[in-house]
């Protein structure tokens, strides 16, 4: 006799989400879709401002404006402060981000953390291969590596958010993650590889800044104005130091509490994130795009980030670099680990989340900033050609998501649908008799309503009937 079959209990690559995550994650991205919106009005209004030669001295008037107490270290440019002032609070919720993931997401079971971890390393690590080896064939400079290596989350979803593409939650946490944690080791890249001088005095004082930070947290301290004024103190110390000052802001995010305690609703982390998401999203990275984001641009300009080594290798990085690094270490890891693609979605919408992974904004205009610094025309022209990649990575992702979205329609549609109405999508409530006694209440309703319906037009039938023989309206002796 045959052996008995064994269900097959494959692990499922980017299965759906749990409820708790799913709620967490559309939350989230709800906020940065919005932010991402008004990045791109940013962008485009500093590509206008910058480029209509009526407008374009007080650009470059503005962003060059110094403001701040010298004494202190920080008379600094209106692009200054975006770049190092107003990024810190983004990196801060990156921070947290990251924490929660690690505590409370995805991230803290390693079977579930390799594939986003593993995706988002390569889709770092092939974008700088990429970047390195059209400069060491071209002959030009490698100092640039590091630009094509981030995904800008706020810019993607922007982007679905404009094309109307109704992308599944599991592609948009696969998604999340991966900006997650590409923005922590582009923090490291930042912190190892840009930084030249260090003041020992000043980093020791923001040592001792994030010390006191993490003991307040920890005896259960509360109030904004303790720990606003503290932060600030820290975030001037690190910039005194030499290390680039965002690192106070990631460093912060990662002390806060992501878990929570009887009686708690919501995590402090959680908390704060929730009020800072909109600031980070809504004002401090559209005001950085605003003030980054205006090179010149004209026939000459686009063509040369075709033909100059440091150009192209950026816009190859981004393009070719990130899809291929993120959709190949994607099934790489599925083959070796025997993991199934779940049965929703197939290699064509990873290799699609993959091209829209491309999109390399607000972090590799940063990272150009600094690998370029002191050669302006340098820097211009890799801030055009993280712009043209990014551009590039949006049109092709956009056709191949607009291939498969009806197939995402339906998706989202299934994870929607609340038929019983209790506020929890159906797909969720599968294993719970319950709910399928609830849905059998709600159909055995519903079926008696078409039976009294039935009933009473069957009955005015027959009584039309009796009344007028021969069918009623009869028109030469036919009925009508």
């Amino acid at each position: 006799m045959a052996a008995p079959r064994t269900p097959n209990t494959a692990r499922k690559v980017l299965g759906r989400l749990s409820l708790p995550e799913r709620t967490f994650v559309a939350d989230a991205l709800r906020t940065e879709t919005v932010g991402g919106v008004l990045l791109l009005v940013a962008t485009v209004t500093a590509l206008v401002w910058a480029n209509i030669p009526a407008l374009q001295h007080s650009y470059e008037a503005v962003s060059d404006f110094h403001v701040g107490p010298t004494a202190l270290g920080l008379n600094l440019s209106v692009a200054h402060w975006a770049a190092d002032g107003l990024l810190a609070v983004f990196f801060f919720v990156a921070g947290i981000e990251l924490k929660r993931e690690l505590v409370a997401g995805d991230l803290r079971d390693p079977r579930a953390a390799v594939l986003p971890v593993v995706a988002a390393l390569c889709g770092m690590a092939v974008p700088a291969l990429v970047y390195t080896f059209t400069n060491l064939t071209g002959h030009g400079s490698t100092q640039g590596w590091a630009v094509p290596t981030a995904t800008d989350i706020a810019f993607a979803l922007a982007v679905l958010a404009v094309i109307g593409t109704s992308l599944p939650s599991a592609l948009r946490a696969f998604l999340l993650t991966l900006a997650v944690v590409d923005d922590l080791f582009a923090i490291l890249i930042i912190a190892i590889f840009f930084t030249e001088r260090i003041n020992f005095a000043a980093l020791g004082g923001a040592v001792a800044g994030l010390a006191v930070f993490w003991l307040l947290l920890r005896k259960g301290v509360r109030g904004w104005y303790v720990y606003l004024p503290l932060a600030v103190v820290v975030w001037a110390l690190m910039y005194n130091s030499g290390v680039h000052a965002t690192i106070a802001g990631v460093a912060m995010g990662l002390m806060l509490r992501c878990t929570t305690r009887e009686g708690e609703e919501h995590s402090p982390g959680e908390h704060i994130e929730h009020l800072v998401r909109p600031l980070s999203a809504g004002l401090a990275v559209p005001l950085f795009a605003l003030f980054s984001a205006g090179v010149a641009v004209s026939g000459g300009a686009l063509g040369d980030v075709f033909t100059e080594p440091e150009t192209l290798g950026v816009v190859l990085g981004l393009v070719v670099g990130k899809t291929l690094g993120i959709f190949g270490s994607t099934w790489l890891t599925a083959r070796f680990t025997h993991a199934e693609l779940s049965e929703d979605l197939e290699w064509a919408d990873i290799f699609a989340v993959a091209s829209l992974a491309g999109i390399g904004f607000t972090v590799s205009l940063l990272i150009g900033e600094l690998a370029f610094a002191g050669d302006t025309l340098l820097t211009d022209e890799v801030k055009a050609a993280v712009l043209t990649g990014s551009l590039i990575s949006a049109l092709c992702a956009t056709v191949l998501l607009k291939i498969r979205n009806a197939r995402y329609r339906g998706l989202c549609e299934d994870e929607e649908r609340d038929e019983d109405l209790d506020g929890i999508p159906d797909v969720y409530e599968q294993d719970d008799p319950a709910y399928h006694l609830r849905m059998a209440d709600i159909f055995e309703r519903k079926a008696a309503e078409h039976r009294r319906i039935a009933a009473e037009q069957a009955a005015a039938a027959r009584h039309g009937g009796a009344e007028v023989p021969g069918g009623a309206g009869e028109e030469d002796g036919r009925p009508a």
